[in-house]
């Protein structure tokens, strides 16, 4: 693909850990050149993109950057796309479940100090950051989304709902949340349930949430008035959306008839055989849905 933008890839040093990350930056915020804001003198928002569970570190990284069109909404937009790679091919995402949090690893420090990396380097508006993530990436989003949502405006999951875990946090920030899942997603149930990965002595863990749980704990967060919300129906999907939150914030959840555990319209194989759809781009959609809300911390600032 074409393009007029750089590729640069990096590590940092956090907790003790080297981190590594590659970023996708419009020529406009190399390093060392000019930073314009984008166009019409709008905030540069970075759009960190978590990975899947994969055995290979660095692989699912590289797989999202490869087959996603993440890189050609960076172009299109002049935006700042970061490509994390997780510790052991994972995300310590609250689940309890995967080698990272066997691991002890603090991605939610890893997350932050990116974005302010990020900031620095490249000329991106640290508290208007989205956030996107598919399977154990989607679950590290919410996760970093209520935890810090000084940082994260948008927050984008596909196929991983909310953790169990998290549902009680009280955050500081209210967050637009877009969230896509499969009815026919059998690795994560569009209606919640528990981990596959059990614990020492076989007991269930890792419970997350349903779509429609979920959305609903994100209009709660987001104090958006109550109703059904406007919904958008399709041949192949439905999406139902509640807007006036917080500071404008929106809660979007999309429901995607017959798609398994994958991201719509990316031709990548899905885990085992689950069935994909190409009535969207997700990546398209993702940045679509965000480019409104790129509100900053204090209109989305929430008391209790």
């Amino acid at each position: 693909m074409l393009s007029d933008g750089a590729v640069v890839t990096g590590e940092l040093m956090v907790g003790g850990r080297v981190r590594g990350c590659t970023f996708r930056v419009p020529r406009a915020a190399v390093e060392g050149e000019s930073r314009p804001p984008v166009a019409g003198g709008e905030p540069r928002p970075l759009v960190v993109v978590l990975h899947g569970n994969h055995p290979e570190e660095g692989a699912g990284s590289r797989m999202m950057r490869e087959w996603t069109t993440f890189d050609a909404q960076a172009d299109a937009r002049g935006w700042v796309i970061a490509y994390p790679d997780g510790h052991g091919g994972s995300w310590a995402d609250g689940r309890g479940v995967t080698s990272a949090d066997e691991a002890g690893v603090d991605d939610v420090a890893f997350l932050r100090a990116l974005i302010d990396h990020a900031a620095a380097r490249y000329g991106t508006t640290p508290d208007r950051t989205v956030v996107a993530g598919i399977s154990n990436g989607a679950f590290m989003a919410q996760r970093l989304a209520l935890a810090a949502g000084d940082r994260v405006a948008v927050l984008a999951a596909v196929a991983g709902t909310m953790p169990a875990a998290l549902r009680d946090l009280r955050p500081a920030y209210a967050v637009s949340a877009l969230l896509i899942h499969g009815t026919a997603d059998r690795l994560a149930p569009i209606e919640g349930g528990y981990s596959r990965r059990r614990g020492p002595n076989g007991e269930l863990r890792g419970r997350t949430l349903s779509l429609q749980e979920s959305a609903e704990r994100w209009r709660e967060i987001d104090r958006c008035p109550p109703g059904p919300g406007q919904a958008v129906d399709s041949e192949f999907s439905s999406r139902v959306t509640a807007c006036d939150g917080v500071g404008g914030t929106r809660v979007s959840a999309w429901t995607v008839f017959g798609l398994g555990h994958g991201l719509p319209g990316v031709p990548m194989p899905s885990e085992e055989g689950e069935p994909v759809t190409t009535e969207f781009d997700a990546a398209e959609e993702i940045c679509r849905f965000a480019a409104p809300l790129l509100l900053s911390a204090d209109t989305r600032r929430l008391t209790w």
